[in-house]
């Protein structure tokens, strides 16, 4: 997958939604810039998807990010992300849906 592709990042958890995806990233090295690394991973997933016949553009012009604090849980926004497929009406629990998973144990 495009997101294994990209040096300097982990992928934890993750949602693929029929319109969007959610994903928890952290970086390996502090330095790096995270709409560098969302910018990246666009190219990527675009250069991937356009032989299939995916049309341009693929993506929004922005794309919302939100960095964990240290009061934060990741497993309490992990929990709240999950349960998007559930939201949208998709599937009665999100053990259902088949495009939710975890790429790396993130340690925070």
């Amino acid at each position: 997958m495009a997101w294994q592709r990209i040096e300097h990042w982990k992928v934890g958890s993750y949602v693929i939604m029929p319109d969007h995806i959610h994903f928890f990233v952290m970086p390996a090295d502090r330095q790096v810039d995270l709409s560098k690394y969302s910018q990246s991973f666009r190219s990527l997933v675009t250069r991937q998807l356009r032989p299939l016949g995916f049309p341009y553009p693929l993506w929004q012009r922005e794309f919302f990010d939100h960095l964990l604090r240290s009061d934060e849980s990741y497993e309490q926004k992990w929990q709240y992300v999950r349960l998007n497929p559930v939201r949208a009406g998709l599937v009665k629990s999100p053990e259902e849906w088949p495009y939710a998973g975890e790429v790396h144990a993130l340690e925070l």
